[in-house]
C-alpha cells in the first residue's frame, strides 16, 4: 500500500491536491482512500491531507504515520513542525520551494523542490499551489501519467480549470526526471 501525506496551510489547496491525486490513481485502476485533518478551520492554519493507494480494497482507517511520500505546499512549515517525521526509508519529500534553506531537512532524506508558487502565479492562480504540486508529484514519481493527471485536474479543480491544467502540466513536465537530492 502506498501512503502519501500532504502538508499545507488553509487556502493553499492541500485537500484539493489530495482529491485530484486520489482521482488520478482511481482512474488508473487503483483503490484509494483520501481524507484530511484540520487545525483551526481558517485560512493559514495547518492542514494535513492523507492519501492511500493500493491494488486491493483499503480497510485501514487511521492517519498516515509512516508515509512513502510527503508533499509540502508551504516551505515555512519545515521550520515549524516536523512534516517529514517518520518518512519511510527510501521515501521522498516534495517541497514547494525555489531552493531549500540550508538544514531545512535531515540529510538522509530524498528531496525534490519545485517552485510551485511561481508556476501557480504564471498560470493565473495566485498563491494556490495545489495543482502545481499534484503535477510535480506525478512528474517526479512517474506514478501517474500526464493524460490521467490532466483529466483528474479538469474534473477536480473547483475553479479556473484551464489555469489549473496549465499549472499541473508545467509542474509535471518540469519535474519528470528531476534530480533527487540527498538520501
Amino acid at each position: 500500500m502506498l501512503e502519501i501525506r500532504i502538508h499545507g496551510r488553509g487556502g493553499q489547496g492541500a485537500q484539493v491536491a489530495c482529491q485530484i491525486l486520489a482521482s488520478a490513481f482511481f482512474k488508473a485502476g487503483h483503490y484509494v482512500q483520501a481524507f484530511a485533518a484540520y487545525g483551526g478551520e481558517r485560512r493559514g492554519a495547518p492542514v494535513t491531507a492523507f492519501l492511500r493507494v493500493d491494488d486491493s480494497p483499503i480497510r485501514i482507517r487511521c492517519d498516515i504515520e509512516r508515509p512513502h511520500y510527503v508533499i509540502v505546499l508551504d516551505p515555512t512549515m519545515l521550520g515549524e513542525a516536523n512534516v517529514t517525521a517518520n518518512l519511510r526509508e527510501g521515501g521522498l519529500a516534495l517541497v514547494n520551494a525555489r531552493e531549500l534553506p540550508p538544514n531545512a531537512l535531515p540529510l538522509h532524506l530524498r528531496v525534490v523542490s519545485v517552485d510551485a508558487g511561481a508556476i501557480a502565479r504564471r498560470a493565473g492562480l495566485g498563491p494556490i499551489v495545489s495543482t502545481a504540486m499534484a503535477g510535480a508529484f506525478a512528474g517526479v514519481t512517474g506514478l501517474i501519467s500526464l493524460p490521467v493527471l490532466e483529466e483528474a485536474v479538469g474534473e477536480g479543480s473547483p475553479a479556473k480549470k484551464e489555469e489549473n491544467a496549465v499549472a499541473a502540466r508545467e509542474a509535471y513536465l518540469l519535474t519528470a526526471g528531476a534530480e533527487v537530492l540527498g538520501g
